[in-house]
């Protein structure tokens, strides 16, 4: 799984880049078929916001969550992430039953 992050007006320091890949590799820890993630990190107005697009093989997630500091904001990222991922994990596993009868 390739992991990338970058900053929207907002300098990425090394400890905000490790809790941010922290936070992801635990979450996509029991997701098996993630091929990448691209998490862009900003800043608009007085909020920090987190964005993330995660390629899972079939389909594209995107969340995006703001808060008062950037941490706050990577936890309400993965927290909307994996509300869909579990979703699309249920799905497959829905259309797998259905499809062996």
């Amino acid at each position: 799984m390739n992991l990338t992050i970058s900053g929207h007006q907002l300098d990425i320091t090394e400890a905000l880049r490790a809790y941010a890949e922290n936070k992801m590799q635990h979450l996509l820890e029991s997701f098996e078929r993630v091929i990448d993630v691209h998490m862009i990190l900003g800043t608009e107005k007085l909020d920090q916001y987190a964005e993330a697009t995660v390629h899972v093989r079939g389909k594209k997630v995107f969340a995006k969550a703001q808060g008062q500091d950037a941490y706050a904001a990577i936890d309400g990222l993965i927290d909307k992430l994996k509300g869909q991922l579990v979703r699309h994990k249920e799905r497959l596993s829905e259309h797998r039953a259905t499809a062996n009868g």
